[in-house]
């Protein structure tokens, strides 16, 4: 008898996230460092793992090569199976044809096989650039439970925010009447959160139609879902109460970090119930001397300086004589005596010499209009001589 997986899950990781601007200049959003000691995508996968799903396709296309040699062989998120697992899915040349994924639908269409392999009865699709923690299982249980064909996860979300979000309008039973991609004048506040379920069969179906269709963004928002809709199937909604953040930009992945200082309700990366794996890099303790406020100091820090109301990845010295106040510092990253940092989001491998200034203080730096709302940004791997200044709001991916 042909083995089975009752829900295979399909990631879609390819994004370029260009909202990040110099963060995602060599890497993919979902590898962009998180929280001190994660990256984005552990927050997926440890859903699936934490929710009984083993079998991943992670689907990458931009600058793959740090997500592909992080996920590995799934160790971490307990995925390294001899059938299932995690597996990452580029495009690649076939015999008919080749193309890079033009759009959501048409990345999951091109890794139709590799779903077919493990003959599930349901497909679960998820985005790489939220953080949050749930439970997938409870959404396909609810799925079963109402025989549907399709299941999106929603959350409310402020009125005046909801024409950033694809709109759910439904029906007291939870049934979906409508579905308005990112409306003017939104009927209803229930955010599509990009996760849903679909049942295998209808979903193959509607994929290979939309490939067929020469005028289709091949766009789950735009046609997948309308389509289905338009076609009389069962849709429903599944409201998720919980902690859920979009962190394609600089102001939203500043947000997210500082949310883990206590800033937010409901929001724990280290529940023993709901465990957030990473791939972190072996170090010893942290070593802190300087003076240390409501702040996370990840393992391998030296800390002789001053941080406050910051986190702080693997591997990181502030010096003597450094202050880090307000900001995100994301893992190998160097603070000499002297230097400040304020409001800031500053990429792995980075140096900032003595006596240089980065940003300015939070209460200065949100007056300043621009990409990233006054936050200053470092790019990955560079030097920041000694005395510069970079003012607040400015994204810099060279040595200044």
């Amino acid at each position: 008898m042909l083995k089975k997986k009752e829900c295979v899950a399909m990631l879609l990781a390819g994004g370029q996230g260009s909202r990040l601007y110099a963060l995602t200049n060599n890497i993919a959003k979902p590898a962009v460092s998180f929280g001190a000691k994660y990256r984005i995508i552990d927050f997926p996968l440890s859903n699936c793992i934490n929710s009984g799903i083993d079998t991943v396709g992670v689907l990458t296309q931009y600058q793959p090569l740090v997500l592909n040699e992080y996920i590995g062989n799934g160790q971490p998120w307990d995925m390294d199976r001899t059938f299932g697992g995690v597996h990452i899915l580029s495009p690649y040349e076939a015999k008919q044809s080749t193309s890079w994924y033009k759009g959501t639908a048409n990345a999951i269409y091109q890794n139709i096989r590799f779903m077919k392999m493990y003959n599930p009865e349901y497909v679960l699709i998820l985005g790489g650039d939220h953080i949050y923690k749930m439970d997938y299982d409870k959404m396909l249980q609810a799925h079963k439970a109402a025989n549907a064909d399709c299941t999106i996860a929603c959350m409310p979300v402020p009125m005046e925010e909801a024409p950033r979000f694809g709109i759910l309008n439904t029906n007291p039973d939870g049934s979906i009447y409508e579905f308005e991609e990112k409306p003017a004048k939104p009927k209803s506040n229930l955010a599509s959160m990009g996760i849903y379920i679909f049942t295998a069969s209808k979903l193959y179906s509607y994929l290979e139609a939309d490939e067929l269709d020469p005028n289709s963004s091949n766009d789950f928002g735009k046609n997948i879902l309308p389509n289905m809709l338009n076609a009389g199937e069962k849709m429903m909604s599944y409201t998720f109460e919980g902690y859920w953040k979009d962190v394609g930009t600089i102001s939203s992945l500043l947000e997210a970090n500082m949310d883990l200082l206590g800033t937010a309700p409901n929001f724990e990366v280290d529940d023993s119930n709901h465990v957030i794996h990473s791939r972190s890099p072996l170090a010893p303790p942290a070593y802190v001397e300087g003076e240390v406020s409501n702040s996370i100091i990840a393992t391998g820090c030296e800390v002789e300086g001053t941080v406050i109301n910051s986190v702080i990845g693997t591997d990181c010295i502030i010096e003597s004589g450094a202050v880090v106040k307000d900001s995100v510092l994301m893992g190998n990253i160097t603070v000499k005596s002297g230097a400040t940092v304020n409001y800031s989001i500053i990429d792995e491998e980075v140096v900032v010499d003595e006596g240089a200034v980065i940003g300015a203080c939070k209460e200065e730096a949100v007056k300043v209009e621009g990409k990233t709302s006054g936050i200053t940004v470092l790019g990955r791997g560079i030097k920041v001589s000694k005395n510069a200044v970079v003012p607040a709001g400015e994204i810099i991916d060279k040595n200044v």
